[in-house]
């Protein structure tokens, strides 16, 4: 009877001895609502990652695979590591960089983009085991944090708004409304609408659910078709056209630095960013206002990225949408594990998913570029030498179609501008290195 009550007090006594969750105040039925809550917020990305990379010529199922497999894995790493309810997926902004800037913008295949990614994933790594990581964060400006941040949200938007063909070009104004005639013009605005409504009611998982909801409502619209079946048995065939795949010596040529910086980048300060936040709300930063285990945290996000690409997908990063989970009272790496779990379950119905349309993802696109601009309000706009740089930056990635160039635009005005003004001492030398770097790249690259 004692080996009885031995074995059946075992699974408890590890759950509680590797995750901490009477010392975190939490306990096994709060993390597992937790973690399905964190999944059904950021599910979308199930959607919307096949969508935009199947763009590249990379199949859509195969890419739904590496997804699914990428967000596992670091979702585990972030759990085991550093005992975290902050799940991690591939990042939107870097997905539609890697499609419309690296692949179509610069004409890289998707391979060699995905050895960049590759690339940055390591030197991430490297940034996460020293201190150069520190130092790197000391030399950005606290504007151009948040500008690269809520530009990265306007070229979403703007993607999503082309992608649902509400944005059309026009050789007299460059653009223009599209005809909402159109069916998938129609459905796309309902999207939006439905979305945002979702989401002002607070419903959990919003995205997801409007992207559910616009996918039903356009069978009768005919842009919807109904799948094959509901349930597939997951192949090892369908996932190999993207495994593995990633083109490194590609990548290494001179023409994809600042591809490699610009995912690094984006990835180190998002991650850093969507940590710091999530964790206020949680109640995890010490009395520093430190985040305890960070560096843990950054290499879960930092392997995830090298696994992501060898997986098949674009780099892999932390969630703004874990705090999600962490509202309904998660606290520990064990709801990360439920929401692995569910990204796992949701792998077999690959044939339901595979019918969303892009109008039914592209509003996704057009909610998350509105969410990401919260980041413009840290701008101190009352003060031109922080505000034009910032501007700049963000302002330049939609309307350069690159993120890469907003950022370089950024660094080569932020100095350039604290040097007018009589500001030089304000400028961190790191900073000034990055921008002779920036002007070299614009001298040589074009």
């Amino acid at each position: 009877m004692s080996t009885t009550k031995q074995a059946q007090a075992t699974p408890q006594s590890w759950v509680e001895k590797r995750f901490k969750l009477t010392e975190n105040k939490t306990n096994v039925r709060t993390e597992i609502i937790a973690g399905i809550t964190t999944f059904m917020t950021m599910a979308y990305i199930l959607f919307v990652n096949p969508s935009i990379l199947s763009e590249t010529g990379m199949p859509f199922d195969a890419v739904m695979m590496a997804t699914a497999f990428s967000a596992i894995l670091a979702t585990l790493l972030m759990a085991f590591l550093a005992n975290y309810p902050f799940a991690l997926a591939p990042g939107m902004g870097l997905n539609a960089y890697f499609t419309y800037s690296v692949v179509f913008g610069m004409g890289y295949t998707w391979q060699t983009a995905l050895g960049a990614v590759f690339i940055s994933g390591l030197v991430f790594v490297l940034l996460s085991l020293t201190g150069i990581r520190e130092m790197i964060i000391d030399a950005v400006p606290t504007a151009l944090k948040s500008a690269i941040g809520a530009g990265i949200g306007l070229f979403i938007a703007f993607i999503g708004l082309q992608n649902a063909g509400l944005v059309k070009a026009d050789p007299a104004t460059i653009v223009s409304i599209g005809n909402l005639g159109e069916p998938e013009v129609l459905l796309a605005a309902i999207g939006v609408l439905i979305t945002g409504i979702l989401l002002a009611r607070k419903v959990h998982g919003a995205i997801l659910w409007g992207i559910l909801a616009t996918t039903v409502l356009g069978i009768p619209f005919g842009v919807t078709s109904m799948p094959d079946g509901f349930i597939k048995l997951p192949s090892f065939a369908t996932w190999a056209p993207v495994f593995g795949k990633l083109d490194i010596r590609g990548a290494l040529g001179l023409g994809l630095l600042e591809v490699v910086f610009a995912f690094l980048f984006v990835d180190l300060f998002d991650t850093i960013g969507t940590l710091i936040g999530v964790s206020q709300q949680g109640g995890f930063l010490d009395e520093d206002g430190k985040l305890p285990r960070a560096n843990k945290a950054l290499l879960a996000d930092a392997f995830g990225t090298v696994a992501g690409a060898i997986f098949g997908t674009p780099t892999v990063t932390t969630y703004v949408e874990s705090a999600s989970g962490v509202a309904v009272g998660g606290r520990t790496g064990l709801s990360n594990v439920v929401t692995a779990l569910c990204f796992f379950l949701a792998i077999f119905f690959l044939p339901v998913i595979a019918i969303v349309p892009a109008a039914a993802t592209a509003p996704a696109l057009i909610v998350v570029g509105a969410m990401m601009l919260r980041s413009v309000l840290d701008v101190p706009w009352g003060e031109m030498d922080e505000a034009l740089p910032a501007f700049i930056a963000m302002i330049a990635m939609p309307f350069t179609y690159s993120i890469a160039t907003g950022i370089a635009l950024g660094f080569i005005a932020y100095p350039v501008i604290k040097v007018a003004s009589g500001k030089a001492k304000e400028v961190h030398a790191l900073t000034y290195i990055l921008a002779i770097l920036f002007v070299i790249r614009f001298i040589y690259l074009g």
